[in-house]
C-alpha cells in the first residue's frame, strides 16, 4: 500500500546496497537490499565496477520508492574513502571503483613517513593506505597525464558520494560533506576546509576537488524527484542514531570490522594514537568530533571457527593470549607486522577453543580502549551494534570487563536510520531502543585473564613479548 514518508535513506556500503523508508515516527520500514557489485582483488588492489555501482544503487532506491507515492527529502550514507574518476561530459567512469581496501598507498606513505606528524595534526588521521590521498598520490604519479585532465576540469574525481550527486543533478553539483571529505586525508578538520598543505604534500591539485558541505540541510533538487536533504559517511550515519551528541556515551560497533567511538568533549582533542572523527556538520555549520579506535577485519579472523557455540563461561580456562586482527592492530597501535597472533601453539586445539581465544582478543580490545575512554572522555557507559554483537559470549565477555554498564542497541540498520532521520529534521536517536546487558553472577576468570592480557600486548608491542608468538595470516 502507497502511504506518505518523512524522508527516504540510502546507504552505499561496500558489501551491500540499502534503502528505506522513514515514517513520521522515526521509524523505518520497506527495506530493500541488494548486493555491491563484487570487488575484485588481484595484488592489492580492490577494485569494483563504478557505473554498475552506481546503477545498481539506482535500481535499490526505485524499488524502494515504488512503495510510497511521496517524493520528498533523501538522507544518504556512503562507505568512506572509495573513490574513483570520471569524463565530465560523459559522465563515463575512467577508473574502477577503487576500495578503501586498496593497499596502493604503502608506497605514499613510506615516501611521506617523515611528514606524519603535520598530516595527523591537519586531517586528524594517521598516515595509512586506507585513505584517498595515498592512493590518488600513486595513480598520478603512475599517469602524469591524468593530472593535466583533472586540472582542466576535463575528468572530476571524488567519493561514491560526490559521483552519485554528480549524476542526480545532471552534472550541475560537484561535493561532498564534511565527513567525507575527513577521511581523504586533504582535509584540515579544524577548518573544513581542503588543505593546500596537505594537497602539496601528497601532489594532488587542490582545485581539481569538489566543494565540501555541511552533512545536513542541503535541500538540492534531484532529477529523480527527492529533495537530497543529508548525505554523510555511514559511520557518521550510524553515531548519529545511536548515541546522543554531548552524552557520556560509547558505541561499540562489530560487523565486519569493529570501531569504539565516542564524541569528544568541547575543545578536546583525541587521545594519542586514536583517530579524530568529523562525524557530521549541521546547518548552521556547526561540527561534532569523536574520538574512534578500531579493529580490523575480525569477522574474518572469526569466520573458520564455531564462534556461535561458544560460552562465555568457557573463556580464561589457560593463559594463551590472542590477537583478533587479521590485516594487522587498528588504532590506536596501527600496527601491520601484528595479523592474528597467539602467544603459544594452538594447533592442537578444538576449533571451539580457538574460537574462544579468537573472541578473548575482540572483547579485550574493546575494553582496553573503554578504559580509555573514560579516563579521556569521561565516558560512563557504551552500547553495542553490529552483526557480531550478537553473540552472547560476545556481549557478556564485553559486560565483564569493561568499566562501567554496556547496553545492546535493538534497533537495525543504525546508517538507514541515521541519514534518514538527520534528513527528516528529527533527532538522530529519537526512539532509540536499547537493552541491558546482565554482567555474569557466576565466578569467571576473564576480568582477570584481561589483566594480564594488556600486559603481554605491552610486551608485544615493544617486540619483547613473552613466549613465543604464533602468527596466523589472514
Amino acid at each position: 500500500m502507497l502511504r506518505m514518508i518523512a524522508a527516504v535513506a540510502l546507504d552505499l556500503g561496500t558489501t551491500a546496497i540499502k534503502a528505506g523508508l522513514l515514517s513520521q515516527d522515526g521509524t523505518l520500514s520497506s527495506i530493500v537490499v541488494r548486493p555491491a557489485p563484487e570487488i575484485v582483488a588481484d595484488g592489492g588492489r580492490y577494485e569494483s565496477d563504478a557505473l554498475a555501482y552506481a546503477q545498481a544503487a539506482d535500481v535499490v532506491l526505485a524499488e524502494c520508492l515504488a512503495q510510497t507515492d511521496s517524493r520528498q527529502l533523501l538522507g544518504l550514507c556512503s562507505q568512506r574513502s572509495s573513490f574513483l574518476l570520471w569524463e565530465r561530459v560523459s559522465g563515463k567512469p575512467v577508473t574502477p571503483l577503487i576500495s578503501w581496501q586498496d593497499d596502493r598507498g604503502k608506497e605514499s606513505c613510506a615516501a611521506l613517513r617523515e611528514h606524519e606528524g603535520v598530516i595527523r595534526k591537519l586531517a586528524g588521521l594517521p598516515l595509512t593506505p586506507y585513505y584517498l590521498a595515498p592512493k590518488l598520490r600513486a595513480l598520478l604519479q603512475g599517469q602524469p597525464a591524468w593530472r593535466e585532465r583533472l586540472l582542466s576540469g576535463e575528468w572530476l574525481l571524488g567519493t561514491l558520494d560526490t559521483f552519485l550527486i554528480w549524476r542526480w543533478t545532471g552534472g550541475e553539483r560537484y561535493l561532498t560533506d564534511v565527513s567525507m571529505a575527513a577521511r581523504t586525508l586533504l582535509m584540515d578538520i579544524h577548518g573544513r576546509r581542503w588543505s593546500p598543505e596537505l594537497c602539496g604534500l601528497f601532489d594532488i591539485p587542490l582545485q581539481a576537488l569538489p566543494q565540501i558541505g555541511p552533512s545536513t540541510g542541503l535541500g538540492i533538487p534531484l532529477n529523480n524527484g527527492l529533495v537530497l536533504q543529508a548525505s554523510m559517511g555511514d559511520q557518521s550515519a550510524a553515531l548519529v542514531a545511536s548515541i546522543p551528541a554531548g552524552q557520556p556515551e560509547a558505541l561499540v560497533n562489530l560487523g565486519t570490522g569493529g570501531f569504539v567511538v565516542c564524541y569528544l568533549p568541547e575543545g578536546r582533542s583525541a587521545p594519542d594514537g586514536y583517530l579524530q572523527t568529523l562525524v557530521w556538520q549541521d546547518g548552521a555549520r556547526r561540527a561534532y568530533l569523536a574520538c574512534e579506535g578500531t579493529l580490523n577485519s575480525i569477522a574474518a579472523a572469526l569466520a573458520p571457527y564455531p564462534a556461535a557455540m561458544c560460552r562465555v563461561e568457557e573463556l580464561a580456562c589457560d593463559d594463551i593470549f590472542c590477537l583478533a586482527e587479521p590485516s594487522g592492530l587498528g588504532a590506536p597501535y596501527f600496527r601491520s607486522d601484528l595479523g592474528v597472533t597467539f602467544s603459544a601453539p594452538v594447533g592442537h586445539l578444538p576449533p571451539q577453543r580457538v574460537a574462544g581465544l579468537l573472541l578473548e582478543g575482540i572483547i579485550f580490545r574493546v575494553a582496553r580502549i573503554l578504559e580509555d575512554f573514560q579516563r579521556e572522555c569521561g565516558i560512563r557507559r557504551a552500547c553495542l551494534s553490529g552483526g557480531l554483537s550478537g553473540l552472547e559470549c560476545l556481549q557478556q565477555g564485553i559486560a565483564l570487563c569493561a568499566p562501567f554498564p554496556i547496553q545492546r542497541l535493538v534497533q537495525a540498520e543504525a546508517g538507514l536510520v541515521g541519514a534518514a532521520r538527520l534528513a527528516a529534521g528529527m533527532d538522530g536517536t529519537y526512539g532509540r531502543a536499547a537493552a541491558n546487558i546482565e554482567v555474569p553472577q557466576f565466578p569467571s576468570g576473564l576480568p582477570g585473564k584481561y589483566g594480564r592480557w594488556k600486559a603481554w600486548l605491552d610486551g608485544v608491542l615493544r617486540n619483547r613479548a613473552p613466549g613465543q608468538a604464533e602468527r596466523i595470516n589472514g
